[in-house]
């Protein structure tokens, strides 16, 4: 009879296994160049700007370009496509089946895909948007803003749609469709939709950080990063009950 496996390893197998199945070149080359793009609009319009304007204008327009496009696009999509991916290829594979003969708990399971979603997905977004404000030269507030920003948003989003994938088919769809619209739109209108919007807690940072208002940026650093730190706990919960009471056969 196969001994029971301890959860620090039940995660590192997850973790080991997705990440090689997370690791596509398409998917991974096809991202990449979304976020490459997008970054070099981002550092050559902040960069033309700072040559044209104050050096505090500059600063602003540089981190407003940051937060609507690195933080409305890519970091969200992104995170999407990877997390919703984790449970998704386990299942089309039969792999998750495999993982369900080994007598191991759920939860370290569902920490072991969070972690792998997050291990390939962050370096495709904090790279090119950290080369990009690098590249901006608005200063060392947007370079830092950035990364922070990108590290909470990335660990969120990754929970949150993780979570999602589990729950119902065609998650990616869903998933834009909660970008777009209630980050985009209703967050914007609603006080409600605003606290239940991740964008609104990065671009907090960004505020915080940089000193430049936003729309959507009024929190303090404190919400800004203890709050998604929960939503990644009661997402990994919440993934955790749904797993154990799903029929992977």
């Amino acid at each position: 009879m196969n001994s029971y496996v301890s959860a620090p390893r039940s995660i590192v197998i997850t973790h080991r296994l997705l990440v090689r199945q997370l690791l596509s070149r398409g998917r991974v080359a096809g991202l990449l160049g979304v976020g490459v793009i997008i970054s070099l609009v981002v550092a050559l319009v902040s960069r033309t700007i700072r040559d044209d304007e104050s050096a505090g204008e500059a600063l602003r327009l540089g981190v407003e370009l940051m937060a609507n496009l690195g933080f409305t696009i890519v970091v969200p999509i992104v995170a999407l496509v990877f997390a919703s991916a984790a449970f998704g290829d386990l299942k089309e594979d039969s792999t998750l089946v495999y993982l369900w003969l080994r007598p191991m708990d759920r939860w370290p399971v569902v920490v072991g895909a969070w972690l792998a979603s997050v291990t390939v997905s962050l370096p495709l977004t904090l790279v090119p948007l950290t080369v990009a404000a690098l590249i901006a030269d608005v200063g060392a507030e947007l370079v830092w803003a950035t990364v922070l920003a990108c590290a909470v948003g990335n660990l969120a989003y990754s929970a949150v749609f993780m979570l999602l994938g589990l729950l119902i088919k065609n998650s990616v769809v869903w998933g834009i469709g909660y970008i777009l619209i209630w980050e985009g739109l209703v967050a914007r209108i609603s006080s409600v939709g605003e606290r239940l919007a991740i964008s609104g807690y990065t671009r907090s940072i960004m505020a915080e950080q940089t000193g430049v208002d936003l729309y959507l940026g009024n929190l303090s650093l404190t919400a800004a990063t203890v709050v998604p730190a929960l939503v990644v706990i009661v997402a990994i919960v919440l993934s955790s009950l749904r797993l154990r009471s799903m029929d992977v056969a």
